[in-house]
């Protein structure tokens, strides 16, 4: 049995506004690993560092939409945690945000997802935990 085409189904269902807002792009999709990259243009702090925040947006966009896309289009989801650690600072360019997944269930599913400069440098990560929502 082959894979569907992950991409093709978020091109189709579009992004959501935060995600346009931030620039967030996925350039790799299955419910078992999410790629996605980030610019640190016009997602920073007054200093001019990428603000944290803004990793937490990638981190959570990357594991709700691994989640959606492993509990299928007839399902919703919900983030339930998510935590971040902070390890370096961004100034420029793009950060790109790896989901894997931890746990795939029927009702929940977590990721890790770690975030690394255009060096390839860690500079966070964050865990998230969703849960897939009783069909109603």
């Amino acid at each position: 049995m082959t894979q569907p085409d992950y991409l093709a189904i978020l091109r189709e269902r579009g992004s959501g506004h935060l995600d346009q807002k931030m620039g967030i792009e996925i350039i790799e999709a299955s419910p078992q690993r999410l790629v996605g990259r980030m610019p640190v243009e016009g997602n920073t702090q007054p200093l001019g560092l990428l603000h944290g925040g803004a990793n937490v947006v990638l981190a959570e966009s990357l594991g709700s939409v691994g989640t959606q896309l492993h509990a299928g289009p007839d399902r919703k989801i919900v983030g339930v945690d998510i935590n971040a650690t902070h390890h370096k600072s961004a100034t420029s360019g793009y950060v790109t945000g790896t989901a894997t997944a931890i746990s795939l269930g029927k009702t929940m599913c977590s990721y890790e997802i770690v975030i690394e400069n255009e060096d390839g440098q860690r500079t966070c990560t964050a865990r998230i935990t969703c849960l897939i929502l009783a069909q109603r």
